[in-house]
């Protein structure tokens, strides 16, 4: 139940981000979900990928710091209150969230969150014995 994410450590400087954007695009790997955070030294680009290793060393390839990490995937209702039950389920299990993401599924009418805890196992068991949707990377590398 856990979707391996790519990091990717950008300089904040003009154009770097779109050379990494542009190494996917060359080898046709598209991406399912992003977020980017940064400072005013350095960014970092997280991507959902379909196949996370390959796209780690194409960038790599290219001199980008690249890591895989994890995250979890739960899909939940489009509407308000949505990520509220999903985030309270974790404030209640006592589960620190470092940072999440989320985007629109309009074909089943609702959206998918991908979240980081601290404990990524303890965030899956909460979630699972609480009735959320978790979802395989699988399922979310093929969206």
């Amino acid at each position: 139940m856990k979707v391996k994410q790519l990091s990717i450590f950008l300089e904040n400087r003009k154009g770097r981000m779109r050379k990494a954007l542009d190494v996917l695009e060359k080898n046709r790997v598209n991406i399912r979900a992003l977020s980017i955070a940064d400072t005013s030294y350095f960014g970092i680009l997280r991507l959902i990928v379909p196949d996370p290793v390959k796209t780690k060393k194409l960038l790599e390839d290219k001199d980008f710091i690249v890591k895989i990490g994890e995250v979890i995937a739960v899909r939940m209702p489009d509407k308000p209150g949505g990520l509220g039950k999903i985030l309270g389920i974790l404030d209640d299990s006592d589960i620190n969230l470092e940072y999440l993401y989320a985007f629109v599924e309009e074909k089943e009418n609702g959206a998918i969150v991908l979240l980081h805890p601290e404990d990524i196992n303890a965030g899956i068991k909460a979630l699972q014995d609480n009735g959320a949707d978790v979802i395989s990377a699988e399922e979310v590398y093929m969206m």
